[in-house]
């Protein structure tokens, strides 16, 4: 695990906390960018973000050679979207995994925390960027309405940076 700064994984854990479900996207065998929905298990406190997955997946077979990926974060009706880069690694370790362990989980495993399938992936974030309006739903579309009648670009009140993790 490497050392971030505690106030961009705050940030960043601050952000990304309420959206469960992430598309998560790899390199497949031959370069290609696959994605699929993953579920966000925990967020630790050098930035790692957790997640259950089996061995018997693709995913788990292409993070073991090309563990580059990306994190794609959306609260739409907030106007949040979180882009996170780093490093997947796979984790097999039945202490960890008990600890994590929960009903969710259990459905998709239904022989338990000790099914030999069941694994973690760590993504070790090296970068984050994200867009987050502090308007209101109503102010945004406002905005929007305002633009297209005056043909100006709408004036939205958003914050957008990157993050070097």
């Amino acid at each position: 695990m490497s050392t971030h700064d505690s106030k961009d994984i705050a940030d960043l854990k601050a952000r990304i906390k309420e959206v469960r479900f992430p598309m998560f996207t790899w390199q497949d065998e031959h370069g290609h960018l696959l994605s699929q929905p993953m579920t966000q298990e925990e967020v630790d406190d050098a930035g790692g973000v957790w997640f259950f997955t089996s061995t018997q997946t693709s995913l788990w077979d292409c993070i073991a050679h090309r563990p580059q990926v990306n994190l794609s974060f959306a609260k739409p009706e907030d106007s949040l979207f979180v882009s996170v880069s780093g490093l997947a690694e796979r984790v097999v370790d039945r202490e960890r995994i008990r600890a994590m362990w929960n009903a969710g989980v259990q459905a998709w495993f239904p022989a338990g925390p000790d099914d030999e399938h069941a694994v973690l992936i760590r993504v070790e974030p090296h970068s984050a960027e994200y867009w987050d309006s502090n308007d209101s739903k109503m102010v945004r579309l406002f905005a929007i309405a305002k633009a297209a009648v005056t043909g100006t670009r709408p004036d939205m009140d958003a914050e957008h940076r990157t993050m070097k993790l």
